[in-house]
């Protein structure tokens, strides 16, 4: 219990049997109940966390591999079962501190947000040692993940360690979220769509000498479909069918605008393509709605975050 908030820990593990038992044996004393999801490991995982010998603890043992967001979904689901108030969700590789827990949870028991996210990369020396590869993807992957599920003011989407309050969890459609590790970002779009206040914490990374499972070629392909399919999938819902705001004029007209533009100076090429010069008027009647179309999307752009941050 953590000021009167029952608290239960999703932790997420495949293959872990090096560390679940020692993730499951530093569970902070607020905790009340611990949920190891084991999804479907092939190696002692869900043997060395119930032998950690935590009576908090259940182990859900999955036949089949659901990947990370299939064994969160599972996690949740009986977390909720077992009334808890927040939902914490933890790896099984011990790169998350169990105490920096309280960080996450006080913004929700002041009524700040309903969710919460640990975010590795807050100071200067964030990135030290971090190959620069890496370093582009993650600002990258940042940026489009702020694009697309609206929260302007999150970074490190693809960290894991967050934690939800009951209230927002019960109206997220669980079983259609994305299953493998784009569900971070997919959870981001759901819940910006729901209009849940969500809040980044710094939270230091801790790294020994465990091995990712995360294969970057065949993840991020996924990762940025979904990015775009949520894009829209945000749109459509938050400003064409839950309110026809301005955010959608200003991003449908813009885009028709750029379009015209576009389709308008392709056709000025080639009309003039080894003739006379194009007249300043025909040149003018690209370059108008081309610049108005930007001026619109940068417009909308800017709604977006000024709804995102509040």
């Amino acid at each position: 219990m953590y000021e009167g908030l029952r608290v239960a820990v999703v932790v997420r593990a495949h293959n872990e049997e090096r560390l679940v038992g020692r993730v499951v044996a530093a569970m902070p004393d607020l905790v009340d109940n611990v949920v190891v999801v084991d999804d479907a490991s092939t190696d002692d995982t869900a043997r060395v966390a119930k032998a950690a010998g935590d009576s908090r603890t259940d182990v859900i043992s999955l036949v089949e591999n659901q990947g990370v967001g299939g064994a969160t979904v599972v996690g949740h689901q009986q977390a909720l079962a077992l009334g808890a108030d927040v939902c914490v969700v933890m790896d099984g590789d011990a790169q998350m501190d169990p105490a920096a827990m309280p960080a996450l949870l006080d913004p929700i028991v002041r009524g700040e947000a309903q969710f919460t996210k640990a975010n590795r990369f807050y100071a200067m020396g964030s990135f030290d040692g971090m190959p620069r590869h890496r370093v582009v993807g993650n600002v990258a992957l940042s940026f489009l993940t702020k694009a697309a599920s609206g929260y302007w003011n999150l970074f490190d989407p693809q960290n894991g360690y967050t934690a939800i309050h009951r209230r927002a969890l019960e109206r997220v459609p669980l079983q259609r979220l994305a299953k493998r590790y784009e569900f971070e970002n997919d959870l981001l779009v759901h819940l910006n769509i729901l209009r849940v206040p969500a809040r980044d914490v710094p939270v230091p990374a801790r790294y020994g000498d465990e091995v990712s499972g995360l294969l970057v070629r065949m993840a991020a392909p996924r990762i940025l479909r979904q990015l775009t399919f949520g894009f829209w999938q945000r749109i459509w819902w938050k400003y064409v069918v839950q309110s026809f705001s301005a955010v959608a004029l200003m991003l449908f007209g813009g885009l028709a605008l750029v379009g015209i533009g576009v389709a308008f100076g392709f056709w000025v090429i080639a009309d003039s393509w080894g003739a006379a010069a194009a007249t300043p008027g025909t040149v003018v009647l690209c370059v108008a709605p081309l610049l108005s179309g930007f001026h619109m999307l940068l417009y909308a752009m800017m709604l977006d975050i000024q709804e995102g941050n509040r």
